[in-house]
């Protein structure tokens, strides 16, 4: 059984994405990192704008967004493709230009070997579950496209000591749950950390509040997490980090005292409410 709602509200000043915004949406969090929400859901790019240094993708959109997504990356890297793409996980919300990017881009994409599955054409996600949360995109989420793609050519598996490929500074954090090789990424100089959808900044069950972007921090998405013991260890992980700043998925980026708090409530938090019906 899904664990039932737990959100914890986060003030406004709790945003940490005011460092500016370009005309087409890209937000800025740092010199090295920027963010585009395509529909409703979270690409980053990270790696130094203009010269000559590699950057690198994470996640690839939802299906629709492909020249949204390239747009963005040709104008913040002056048309340099990425040396990689990088999946937090491969629900169909998250790599809905994959194999596009592939054949244009032609770089290679890392993600956990037990992701790799449903990325060859060999496995299937689970349906999801349209009851859970009870929000309008939970009852729309049997219509999420679950075939899995075959980009073999590209597929790489992440390195097994937590290195990023071509991010120095950047480690891979295994954080299963809401997928069985979902990760997260981890930068300790500045402490920031991007979550992939292990937790969110916004209640994705709710269209209202993906589209208002309300501030809150919340357990990953309901319709299609796979293991809620193994969520709440990772939320529990990602917590203990103490993150200056946090991007996940979904939503706003956030940070500040609020941010360390808020963390605190949602991993105790989820510990009561596991096994809890919704």
């Amino acid at each position: 059984m899904a664990a039932a709602t737990f959100r914890i509200p986060l003030p406004p000043q709790s945003r940490a994405d005011n460092n500016g915004m370009e005309e087409d949406g890209t937000r800025h969090l740092l010199p090295d990192l920027a963010y585009k929400r395509l529909f409703v859901v979270n690409v980053v790019f990270v790696g130094a704008p203009g010269g000559d240094e590699p950057w690198v993708l994470i996640d690839a959109g939802v299906p629709g967004t492909l020249a949204n997504l390239k747009e963005c990356a040709s104008k913040r890297f002056a048309g340099r493709p990425p040396a990689a793409i990088v999946l937090t996980h491969a629900h169909p919300d998250h790599v809905g230009c994959l194999m596009n990017l592939c054949q244009d881009w032609g770089v290679p994409v890392y993600s956990h070997p037990l992701e790799h599955p449903y990325l060859t054409g060999h496995s299937t996600y689970a349906a999801p579950d349209p009851g859970a949360g009870g929000g309008l995109l939970s009852k729309f989420s049997p219509a999420r496209n679950r075939q899995p793609l075959q980009i073999q050519t590209y597929l790489r598996s992440l390195p097994e000591n937590g290195e990023v490929p071509f991010l120095p500074g950047w480690r891979w954090l295994h954080t299963p749950g809401h997928s069985a090789g979902h990760i997260s990424l981890w930068r300790e100089s500045d402490r920031m950390l991007l979550a992939g959808d292990a937790l969110l900044t916004t209640a994705q069950e709710s269209a209202y509040a993906v589209t208002a972007t309300a501030l809150e921090l919340h357990g990953p998405p309901r319709s299609l997490t796979e293991d809620w013991v193994a969520a709440a260890e990772s939320v529990r992980r990602l917590a203990a980090l103490e993150p200056r700043v946090l991007l996940s998925g979904h939503g706003r980026a956030v940070g500040g005292p609020e941010l360390l708090e808020g963390l605190r409530q949602l991993a105790s938090g989820f510990e009561r409410l596991l096994g809890q019906p919704t």
